[in-house]
């Protein structure tokens, strides 16, 4: 670890950090806002022929401001996540420092790979399901308003979700979990998935399924790389100790 800092110094590194992602944050939000006509047209798509209707004249600058907001999120994410990890890295040792920083990467793009098949994957499906049992009884009118909440309320879980096999695999890495442990712990994380599922997913059947069955395939894929990650790691320690060994003979035998 490096030489430990004073509460001062953590509290104007933290300051520093959140001026650069702030600072980045409004940047990204200033581009969003130039495209939005674009972003727009581009989260509309699944609905087809149905328009949205806004109930106000300031609807419309809400809209904006939220698409941009969320749109100035996902393009600052990897910059975030490194100002956090250059604040953390003091309390980290090498080793879990530079296996925090390989791993930025692949936090960044699961989360958008998840935002993205819960877009073009599970949204779709809902949509259409909910449109088709709107129409037999009632007259389909679709405020912008709960279109993008219920648009974001749906893909934003997703992006998180899509965390679970990077955190996973960070947590067997420094020793914390193992795939035994998660191998044991299934039928509760199943239940925990089912619940979790329930309450970010509107409340029917099919919504449930289609939540639950991805976050159930994240946690065994979850586990299988863990189950990798273990194997590659007794390999290094193997390799490690068997060089150890040979440097060790070769003294003996000077």
């Amino acid at each position: 670890m490096e030489s430990e800092w004073t509460v001062v110094e953590h509290l104007t590194d933290l300051r520093k950090r959140l001026v650069y992602s702030l600072i980045f944050f409004v940047a990204a939000f200033a581009a969003a806002l130039a495209f939005i006509t674009r972003i727009l047209h581009v989260l509309t798509l699944p609905l087809g022929h149905v328009h949205l209707a806004v109930l106000g004249p300031g609807d419309v600058i809400q809209i904006y401001f939220m698409l941009a907001g969320l749109t100035a999120f996902g393009i600052s994410l990897p910059f975030i996540l490194f100002q956090i990890w250059l604040f953390v890295k003091p309390a980290l040792s090498p080793r879990e420092s530079r296996m925090a920083l390989s791993l930025l990467p692949f936090i960044a793009l699961m989360f958008v790979g998840g935002v993205l098949f819960s877009y073009f994957v599970i949204f779709p499906i809902l949509l259409h399901f909910l449109l088709t049992l709107a129409a037999l009884q009632f007259q389909i009118v679709i405020t912008a308003e709960n279109y993008f909440s219920f648009l974001t309320n749906l893909t934003l879980p997703f992006g998180l979700i899509f965390e679970m096999p990077i955190a996973l695999l960070f947590l067997t890495q420094i020793g914390v979990v193992s795939p035994a442990f998660l191998s044991k712990m299934r039928k509760n994380a199943y239940l925990i998935i089912v619940i979790a599922a329930s309450l970010i997913s509107p409340p029917e059947l099919i919504s449930h399924l289609s939540v639950a069955t991805p976050m159930m395939a994240l946690y065994e894929i979850s586990i299988l790389l863990c189950r990798v990650q273990v194997k590659r790691n007794a390999r290094a320690e193997a390799r490690t100790l068997a060089h150890e060994e040979d440097k060790s003979s070769g003294k003996m035998g000077a």
